[in-house]
């Protein structure tokens, strides 16, 4: 039986307010320390903490944070390993973003090498010491005026204007500065105007950098992003030619070769992003990863490829729910298969590499992200953990495993991954309450990974069900590409809403089929984005089979989604027809045209300030619901984007956790009396 209502508040706070683990490792260049940012949470100042840590590789000494901010984050080692970078928010104006420097070989003094005024990316050293590089945006003169009543009308004259979480963003586009690393001077624009870049590799004779942007006039039709190179001077010139989506680009050690992660034709989507390479000099690119057909942009979070030496990358790639660490020769043809160097069930989500030693940052399904230190000189020995913050976690939220299962496809052509949790406290010979999760994407993927959502459902008493159904990402490319518009030009499928219900239903089927402890009277259902369209579509398709669905940040009209999305005029390239000469696959394939059919208690959750999938999604749904007499319930969250239940402030997510528990304890628990 799930727990008394009042208690869902105590069990999000402990599942959430308690989590404090590691991510962005950066090696020293004798491979001898890495450095980390830790992040943590406060209920109480409803907050978030990140400070940088070190730790020494060989595990010789515990580590410890070296920075005592409140938001200090992308640590970076300089060549000769004797300073840190890092970025913070210590600036005297609120959203200023400020860069220093922090001897780690000697007592010192930390520097403040430079204060942006709208955030600061990928700090990274020249290899000569004399420069530093990163990105930041640069802000409009409308910004000036912090009261919108006195600011200028702003001019659209593009797509992608405005993104969710970061606001409005042709107005203060993403560009490339350089510093110098004594701190004299100030940080230098080196690619001002209209456009935006990303990432930053620097040449090996410190002449300039290697980043991505889209610089051409059709970028946002064609959606091609190119490599750039970008002079200490000022002059960018494209490496690539408007013909794909390359991105995450990183210098060989010998400066001849540029790798990179993306795919040759941007506008085909979803697609497994391969690890490729181009020589510095220009000229065609080569695809490294062609032998494994899985991405190489997980969802778990994409780095750009580590060069072990001068023949040999580490990346990162999917698989079936898992994401490994992987080797890749610069010889490799379409045959060649990377060699995984991490195995078992852990999520590698970031990595960094240097004389030999290779750090990374995981988790596994009970394990919050520690760091490790893998011995590229002997192969043979485990990964050695060099943090415990996995431990602790556990020791306060017990958090629960999950036992992996496959379904065969109802058509018969292949099978589908799932997962089950079995509730704390589970007794054999009891049944309980399941709730069925649908991830968002839907390029995306469910797996072996820590994933708060699923401990705090069974931490309330639930049996917590999950798949990767087609469309889902870490498997092959025709996994993905499946539920593409069936009027698709390149890669037609049979659309969204048909192969994934039939495979999320048969998943579904098996379990209460397979798992006596599965209650079939008390199904519950909930998903987010993606997830909250199969909500939805569920809803009006399968209302008979649950007893409570919960839509979240849905998109629920296909149509106006595509009119009003930050993301607007994309989803063309994965349904096939434009909205404005073919709306019918557009609403054909809406879950609000199915209102009517809803016999099932109904939850809609929606941020205020999403704009990956706007607010008017939910408004179209609940006036449908109302309208019908239809049992129905809306929660709309000020100030948060589409990432409210990863990134929300802590208060928001333990409310919306409260919400959820809550409502499927009420429509889930047996009838009294």
């Amino acid at each position: 039986m799930t727990v008394p209502q009042s208690e869902h508040a105590l069990i999000a706070e402990r599942v959430i307010g308690n989590i404090a683990e590691a991510a962005s490792p950066s090696i020293s260049p004798d491979g001898a320390w890495v450095a980390f940012v830790v992040s943590s949470m406060s209920m109480t100042t409803n907050s978030y903490r990140k400070q940088v840590w070190l730790a020494a590789t060989d595990g010789a000494s515990p580590p410890r944070p070296i920075t005592a901010g409140d938001n200090d984050n992308n640590p970076a080692f300089s060549a000769d390993g004797r300073t840190l970078l890092f970025t913070s928010t210590r600036g005297k104006k609120k959203g200023e973003t400020t860069l220093h420097a922090l001897p780690v070989d000697a007592a010192g003094e930390v520097r403040t090498l430079a204060t942006m005024p709208d955030g600061i990316s990928s700090p990274t050293f020249g290899p000569d010491g004399q420069w530093i590089a990163f990105t930041s945006r640069t802000q409009h003169e409308r910004y000036r005026a912090e009261d919108e009543s006195w600011q200028s009308p702003r001019k659209i004259e593009t797509f992608f204007t405005r993104l969710n979480g970061e606001n409005w963003v042709f107005d203060r586009p993403e560009h490339v500065y350089v510093v110098r690393a004594d701190g004299t001077g100030e940080p230098r624009n080196l690619t001002p105007g209209t456009h935006q870049f990303s990432g930053i590799t620097w040449l090996r004779d410190s002449s300039g950098i290697v980043t991505s942007g889209a610089i051409h006039d059709t970028w946002d039709r064609d959606y091609a992003n190119d490599l750039l190179l970008v002079t200490l001077t000022g002059d960018v010139r494209a490496l690539t030619g408007q013909t794909g989506h390359f991105h995450r680009p990183s210098v060989s050690p010998d400066g001849r070769h540029i790798a990179f992660v993306g795919y040759d034709d941007s506008e085909v989507y979803p697609q497994n992003m391969r690890v490729g390479v181009i020589p510095m000099a220009g000229g065609p690119h080569r695809w490294l990863t062609t032998g494994l057909d899985r991405t190489f942009d997980p969802t778990a979070g994409s780095v750009a490829p580590i060069w072990v030496d001068d023949s040999t990358l580490l990346a990162t790639a999917e698989d079936r729910g898992r994401c490994r660490l992987h080797r890749i020769s610069l010889s490799a043809d379409d045959a060649t298969l990377p060699t995984p160097i991490t195995s078992g069930s852990y999520t590698v989500e970031a990595t960094a590499a240097s004389s030999g030693v290779t750090a990374f940052v995981a988790n596994t399904v009970t394990e919050l992200n520690d760091v490790f230190v893998l011995d590229e000189l002997d192969p043979a020995a485990s990964p050695r953990r060099l943090t415990t913050f996995a431990a602790t976690y556990a020791a306060v939220a017990s958090p629960q495993g999950w036992e992996r299962f496959t379904v065969p496809c109802t058509d018969g052509s292949d099978e589908i991954d799932a997962w089950i949790m079995r509730p704390a406290g589970f007794v054999e010979g009891r049944t309980y309450p399941v709730v069925l999760n649908v991830h968002g994407g839907p390029h995306t993927q469910y797996g072996e990974t820590f994933f708060d959502e699923a401990q705090f459902q069974a931490a309330a008493g639930f049996v917590v069900l999950m798949s990767n159904p087609r469309g889902s990402s870490g498997r092959h490319t025709h996994w993905g590409q499946s539920i593409s518009g069936p009027d698709h030009p390149k890669t037609p499928g049979t659309g969204w809403g048909s192969v994934d219900v039939d495979d999320v239903m048969a998943v579904l089927d098996h379990a209460l089929a397979t798992y006596p402890f599965c209650d079939p009277q008390r199904v519950g259902m909930q998903g987010g984005s993606y997830g909250g369209y199969m909500a939805t579509m569920l809803a009006g398709r399968f209302s008979h089979r649950f007893q409570a669905i919960c839509s979240e940040r849905a998109v629920n009209n296909l149509l106006t989604e595509e009119y009003s999305a930050d993301i607007a005029t994309m989803f063309r390239i994965e349904h096939g027809a434009d909205h404005i000469s073919t709306p019918s696959a557009y609403t054909d394939r809406s879950p609000v045209a199915l209102v009517a059919n809803f016999d099932v208690p109904f939850l809609i959750i929606h941020s205020e300030e999403d704009y990956r999938c706007p607010i008017i999604q939910a408004e179209e749904l609940f006036v449908a619901l109302r309208l019908l007499n239809k049992d129905v319930t809306f929660y709309r969250f000020p100030g948060e984007s589409h990432e409210l239940s990863r990134s929300g402030s802590p208060i928001h997510r333990r409310q919306r956790a409260e919400i959820l528990l809550d409502f499927f304890a009420q429509h889930l628990e047996p009838a009294q009396g």
